[in-house]
C-alpha cells in the first residue's frame, strides 16, 4: 500500500513539482493565429494558480502541417517572444509549465492547413476529406529532426517538462497502430518495426534537451478500434521498449482515437449535436449522420482508465502518469496506491481551475464537473466549461 501524498513534492526527471497533480494537455482553443495569446496565458495562469504542481499546453506542433488545423501554435522562431511570457505567467504562480509536442498526422486539416497531412501509409485524413501522403524514409528522418528542434525551442522559453504525444492516432500513434500503418520495411510489420518511429522521436529529443526538462511520453493503451487496432498487449510491449531506451522520464498511459473512436478517452455523455454543430457545410451534415457510430457512449467512473492502466504498471517498473476520470482526493490516493507516480487533471480543472487547492485545503472537497463533455466541442471556438460560464444550465444547481 503506497503512503504517498498527493499534495506531497516529487521528482519527475530532473524536476521537483510542488506536488503529484499535473494539468493534462487538453487543447485551448485560444491561438486563433497560431501564437501565444492573452486567452491562453490566462488559461494557464489560472490553473496554474489553482495547485496544480504543472500546467501541460496543447497543443504544440512540431511542423505547420502537424496541425490538426491552421490555428494552432506550430513551434517556430515567430512563437518563442509568446511563449516565454506563458512560461513566465506559469512560474510566477509556483508551478512548472509543459509543451505537449506533436505531428497531428492524418487527424491535420489539409484544408485548413494548406499542407498534405501526413501518415505511415496513404489512409483516410477526414478533417479534411482527403487521403495522406505516405512518408518515406528521407520524410521520416525531416520529421524527427522537426521534434528535435521543437524541443529545442520549447526548452528555450522556459518550458520544465516536453510530452511526446504517442495517442489518439495522431502520428507517432498511427505508425504504432497495426491497422493505419500498412508499411512493409523497417518502420512496419512487426511491433518492434512499428515502434521504430516513436523511439526515434524520443531519442531525438533526449538527445537535444538532456537534462534541461523533464520527457515523458503519451502512450496510447487501447485505441478503440477493436481486434484491428492498438490494443493494451501492444502498449505493454511498447513501454517496455521505450523503457529499455532509457529516454522517458515516464509514461502517461491514454486511450482512444481521434480518427476512430474519440469517447473512449473521456467517457460519460457524448456531445453529438453540439460537436457537428461545431463545423459547417458537408462536415456538419455528416457529423450529424455519423455521430451516433463516431461518438459513442461510454459510462462515466472516477479513474476509468485505470484498469488498463494496471497492466501497463505491471509491465514496466518507470514512472506513470494516471489520466482520466481524478476528480478528489479519494481518486488521486487510488491512483497513487495503485503505484502510479502522478496524477493527470482535464475536465474536472475547466469547471473549477482551483479545484485542486480547495482539495488540499478539505479532502471531501469533490468535482462539480458532471462529466458531459459539452467542453469538447468549445475546442474550435474557446475551450471552456458552458456551465461554469452559464451558458447551459448546472444541473447540479438545477436539482
Amino acid at each position: 500500500m503506497s503512503t504517498l501524498d498527493p499534495f506531497s513534492p516529487a521528482r519527475l526527471g530532473p524536476r521537483t513539482l510542488r506536488n503529484r497533480l499535473i494539468k493534462c494537455a487538453t487543447f485551448e482553443g485560444a491561438t486563433p493565429d497560431a501564437l501565444v495569446t492573452d486567452d491562453l496565458i490566462e488559461f494557464h495562469r489560472e490553473v496554474a494558480a489553482g495547485g496544480v504542481a504543472m500546467s501541460t499546453v496543447a497543443y504544440c506542433a512540431v511542423a505547420p502541417e502537424g496541425r490538426t488545423d491552421r490555428h494552432q501554435i506550430w513551434l517556430r522562431d515567430e512563437a518563442m517572444p509568446g511563449l516565454r511570457h506563458l512560461t513566465d505567467a506559469i512560474h510566477a504562480e509556483g508551478a512548472l509549465a509543459a509543451a505537449q509536442l506533436g505531428h497531428a498526422g492524418p487527424v491535420a486539416n489539409s484544408v485548413s492547413n494548406r499542407r498534405k497531412a501526413l501518415g505511415p501509409s496513404r489512409i483516410p485524413a477526414p478533417m479534411g476529406m482527403s487521403v495522406t501522403r505516405r512518408l518515406d524514409r528521407d520524410d521520416i528522418t525531416e520529421v524527427v529532426a522537426t521534434f528535435r528542434r521543437a524541443a529545442r525551442i520549447a526548452v528555450d522559453c522556459g518550458f520544465d517538462g516536453l510530452e511526446i504525444h504517442c495517442g489518439h492516432n495522431y502520428l507517432i500513434s498511427c505508425f504504432l497502430s497495426p491497422l493505419l500503418n500498412r508499411r512493409r520495411d523497417e518502420y512496419g510489420g512487426t511491433l518492434v518495426n512499428r515502434a521504430r518511429f516513436a523511439r526515434e522521436v524520443i531519442a531525438g529529443v533526449r538527445d537535444e534537451v538532456g537534462d534541461e526538462a523533464a520527457v515523458w511520453a503519451k502512450l496510447n493503451m487501447y485505441d478503440g478500434a477493436g481486434r484491428l487496432g492498438f490494443g493494451i498487449d501492444d502498449a505493454c510491449a511498447v513501454a517496455q521498449l521505450l523503457e529499455s531506451d532509457g529516454h522517458l522520464d515516464a509514461i502517461e498511459p491514454t486511450a482512444g482515437s481521434s480518427l476512430l473512436n474519440p469517447m473512449y478517452l473521456f467517457h460519460g455523455d457524448p456531445p453529438r449535436a453540439e460537436f457537428a454543430n461545431a463545423f459547417h457545410g458537408s462536415m456538419r451534415a455528416g457529423l450529424k449522420v455519423a455521430a451516433p457510430f463516431f461518438l459513442k457512449h461510454y459510462d462515466y467512473h472516477d479513474t476509468y482508465l485505470l484498469p488498463l492502466a494496471r497492466q501497463l504498471r505491471a509491465a514496466v517498473r518507470m514512472p506513470l502518469i494516471l489520466l482520466g476520470g481524478v476528480t478528489d482526493r479519494a481518486s488521486m490516493q487510488t491512483a497513487l496506491d495503485a503505484g502510479f507516480d502522478f496524477v493527470a487533471m482535464g475536465r474536472a480543472l475547466l469547471r473549477e481551475p482551483d479545484l485542486p487547492l480547495r482539495i488540499q485545503g478539505d479532502p471531501t472537497v469533490t468535482s462539480r464537473c458532471v462529466h458531459c463533455n459539452l467542453c469538447m466541442p468549445t475546442i474550435y471556438s474557446r475551450t471552456r466549461c458552458p456551465i461554469r460560464e452559464g451558458e447551459v444550465l448546472d444541473p447540479l444547481a438545477a436539482g
